[in-house]
């Protein structure tokens, strides 16, 4: 009898990641009925699931609708939205923690968060204004306490983020080159993921066996220097793309919101590594044990290519 997972983020690039995992394995698609849980069942992309996917509204910051949402799930699969405004980390903890309460009371037997490292633990206190970081941290902690199985995926950058985001995006300089400016050494490593085609296969693992990972951590992404970055985005453009070592207080000065909490995101991972000093370690266990191969920057680019003009 096929079990019930509900999905939330079901309309977002990880929730729309499992979906199509989940649909699209032959395995997993007779062993789970999927639910998406969205806050309207009206939007476009609600509408684009079909027939194999029950839609359910849910939001949560309405426990009611988590209660009716949840009713009858074994797995539920959730990611909360981060807030930056005063009391953030409170705030997502709330949520994530009002979700996970509610799962556990209507019977779910297991839960998938997609969490992110504890930045202030990793950096030994240093590092204290990535509380997008430290509140899924905070829930995971949580959760792990709680008397339900679990298991976490927490994903590296998205590479996304280097066309959704113009000010994380190259930038065309007075000489015709496109430049990518950052504080970090042009050797600094980060892990980067194509979220919408890969978080699914991180997804699909647990799904597949959840006994075997149960309580771990799938760290998800593939190590890149930012040099390495900007030489993949020349190749695939065709254009002069390069990478630009800049004082702090300059690429602070360039962001059009949240410097310090930018600065921060940006510094901790160089000096600390992004999962701390076992990253390279933890990478490779979850690109090793991942339900599919993980799509490489230079193959993310070709699928999705990167528009300079």
């Amino acid at each position: 009898m096929s079990k019930t997972i509900a999905i939330f983020g079901s309309t977002g690039q990880q929730g729309i990641s499992v979906i199509n995992h989940v649909l699209n394995d032959p395995e997993l698609s007779r062993a789970y009925n999927v639910r998406a849980i969205t806050r309207d069942v009206h939007s476009e992309k609600a509408k684009q699931f079909g027939k194999k996917v029950s839609v359910v509204q849910g939001d949560m910051s309405d426990r009611a609708s988590l209660e009716t949402a949840l009713t009858g799930v074994h797995t539920v699969f959730i990611v909360t939205m981060p807030s930056f405004g005063p009391g953030g980390l409170e705030t997502e903890y709330n949520t994530g923690k009002t979700v996970a309460d509610v799962a556990l009371e209507k019977g779910a037997k297991y839960i998938i968060f997609s969490t992110l490292p504890p930045v202030s633990e990793i950096s030994g206190g240093k590092y204290t204004m990535v509380s997008h970081f430290d509140a899924k941290a905070k829930i995971e902690q949580y959760i792990r306490g709680l008397r339900i199985k679990s298991v976490f995926i927490s994903l590296g950058s998205f590479m996304e983020n280097f066309q959704a985001i113009p000010f994380l995006a190259p930038q065309k300089a007075s000489d015709g080159t496109w430049v990518i400016s950052r504080h970090n050494s042009p050797k600094a490593q980060l892990p980067i993921i194509d979220a919408t085609g890969d978080v699914g296969k991180l997804v699909g693992a647990i799904l597949a066996e959840p006994e075997k990972y149960q309580g771990r951590t799938f760290c998800g992404g593939l190590l890149y220097s930012w040099e390495e970055v900007a030489a993949i985005m020349s190749k695939a453009t065709g254009k002069a793309v390069i990478y630009k070592q800049v004082p702090l207080d300059v690429w602070k000065s360039s962001l059009p919101f949240g410097a310090d909490i930018f600065a921060e995101t940006f510094s901790y991972p160089e000096e600390f590594g992004y999962y701390g000093p076992e990253t390279e370690r933890l990478v490779a266990w979850a690109t090793e044990n991942a339900r599919g191969r993980l799509s490489s920057f230079e193959e993310y680019l070709q699928a999705h290519p990167l528009q300079l003009a």
